[in-house]
């Protein structure tokens, strides 16, 4: 579907500008990008969702269009940026939220620090950061990336000036379903992410997750469990995380659903739209 056919605008929040795009209308839901990617990635979602529910796609801040804060990477402050949008800015009282990649954790924390306007929760391809006293933060095993990500400066030193080279290793490593990121897809994202500190931004996702993982284990040490409907999606092919996601999400939630998509990657939104849409349509109704 052509850009055109969605709704851009801006939103001044406290310390950061955000990107954000509209299609639909309905009950509000707002999808959560991850990286290497900017709302783009829900392109082929929004218009499968937009007859019964009213999407609201931003780019996190750092990325995208919004602007890039130095600081504020660690994701209850991320998840507060998506508060102080659907709350303050749109003025919502409750609505659901999906996120993919880093937006999964972003998402979760929303979830944990607004549990009672936050309808319904659902990560795809990644776990709850420091759900497990033991064991991988992320879960699934470390990749390569998330501790290169962390080292301060070298990686932003490494990749200026070849953006491109770089983030199509992980789109073409990242997919099972061949084509399913082209060459405009491809640009739209080095577009952005050559923008100045935009790679940085990136990065700090990863740099704050010794963060992230003593926030949530602050949640989960209280007894705290999610009480609204979860769903937890894994590609099921060999560069997806399967179940990992709703294993994950039992651990932390008192209800929770999902699994796997067959032959489906990392990049389930750009890899397997209709089958994820579908999955939507069916767990927001509950």
């Amino acid at each position: 579907m052509p850009t055109s056919e969605f709704s851009h605008h801006y939103a001044n929040l406290d310390g950061v500008r955000i990107h954000y795009v509209m299609m639909g209308q309905g009950s509000p839901v707002v999808l959560l990008h991850g990286w290497p990617q900017t709302w783009y990635e829900w392109r082929r979602v929004m218009p499968l969702l937009a007859d019964k529910y009213l999407l609201v796609a931003p780019d996190m801040r750092g990325l995208g269009d919004s602007s890039r804060p130095t600081s504020g990477y660690d994701k209850k402050t991320v998840a507060n940026d998506i508060w102080l949008l659907m709350h303050s800015h749109f003025g919502h009282c409750g609505f659901a939220v999906v996120g993919h990649d880093w937006g999964a954790p972003v998402a979760f924390r929303l979830a944990a620090d607004h549990p009672k306007e936050v309808t319904h929760l659902a990560m795809l391809d990644v776990p709850v950061p420091g759900d497990q006293p033991a064991g991988g933060a992320i879960g699934g095993g470390q990749r390569w990336w998330h501790l290169f990500h962390q080292v301060p400066d070298l990686p932003e030193a490494l990749v200026y000036g070849r953006e491109r080279l770089y983030l199509e290793f992980f789109y073409m490593n990242g997919c099972d379903q061949a084509g399913a990121i082209g060459n405009d897809d491809i640009a739209e994202y080095v577009r952005t992410y050559s923008q100045p500190g935009a790679m940085r931004a990136g990065f700090n996702f990863y740099r704050a997750l010794t963060k992230d993982v003593a926030d949530n284990r602050a949640t989960f040490a209280t007894g705290f469990k999610l009480p609204m409907p979860t769903l937890g999606l894994g590609g099921g092919g060999p560069r997806g995380r399967g179940d990992l996601v709703v294993e994950s999400l039992r651990r932390v939630a008192v209800h929770a659903s999902g699994g796997s998509i067959a032959e489906c990657g990392h990049f389930i939104p750009e890899e397997k739209p209709a089958e994820l849409a579908n999955q939507l349509r069916e767990f927001l109704a509950t």
